[in-house]
């Protein structure tokens, strides 16, 4: 067990932190549903009937988009796009898919490759591409969801107002439904930028998403290796 979690502490520790958060974000979401309706002289909402509400999923669903979106799109240019000098990029002239021998894919496998990285076609296709295909898939679940709920709580809001229903494909062509999207969008884009960036010319210490202190800044990562 203590191996195990050494091993895997990176992703240990952030799925415990995802999780105490995600529980925070829940008791803080009910208390503020509480206090609105207070305001409007209305009954407070239990606990779990808010959790389970279109409201929460809207919430969780919309960040969880535009983070997904975020790798998506990231894992997607890194295949293509470089940054010199940046630990989050190829080296220059490295760009593209790489040969089957760089991948170590089909005829040049290791003994301890995994088995699909053997495989030919369809299988070697889809192992080949299952990161992208994984987080473009979580993203399209996240952003439906959000639309989903966000179209439930609109209406919600529409009938309180005297106002008549949207249909979903109306709200999802909303400017307020695009205003919630773009502001999550913009700040994980700005993130990423920032962060390629910054690493070709700031360091930290025993990090991995770090070149050694040391490094000159033009170069990239993978070349001082």
């Amino acid at each position: 067990m203590r191996r195990f979690i050494r091993d895997n502490g990176l992703s240990l520790a952030f799925i415990a932190i995802f999780l105490v958060t995600l529980v925070g974000q829940s008791f803080a979401g009910h208390a503020a549903e509480v206090e609105e309706l207070a305001q409007h002289g209305r009954p407070p909402v239990g606990y779990l009937d808010f959790v389970t509400s279109s409201a929460f999923l809207v919430d969780v669903a919309e960040n969880w988009q535009s983070e997904f979106l975020q790798f998506f799109m990231f894992i997607f240019a890194t295949i293509w796009l470089v940054q010199r000098g940046s630990p989050e990029s190829k080296k220059p002239g490295d760009e593209g898919v790489g040969t089957d021998e760089e991948q170590l894919v089909g005829e040049h496998a290791r003994p301890d490759s995994p088995a699909w990285s053997r495989a030919r076609g369809i299988r070697l296709w889809l192992y080949a591409n299952s990161l992208l295909l994984v987080m473009g898939t979580i993203f399209l679940l996240s952003w439906s969801a959000q639309s989903l709920g966000g179209h439930v709580v609109a209406n919600e809001e529409a009938a309180e107002h005297g106002e008549p229903a949207l249909t979903w494909l109306q709200y999802v062509a909303s400017p307020d439904f695009w205003n919630r999207t773009l502001q999550n969008w913009q700040s994980e884009f700005l993130a990423v930028a920032a962060m390629v960036t910054f690493a070709v010319f700031l360091r930290q210490r025993g990090s991995s998403e770090s070149k050694p202190v040391g490094t000159p800044h033009h170069t990239t990562s993978v070349e001082a290796e």
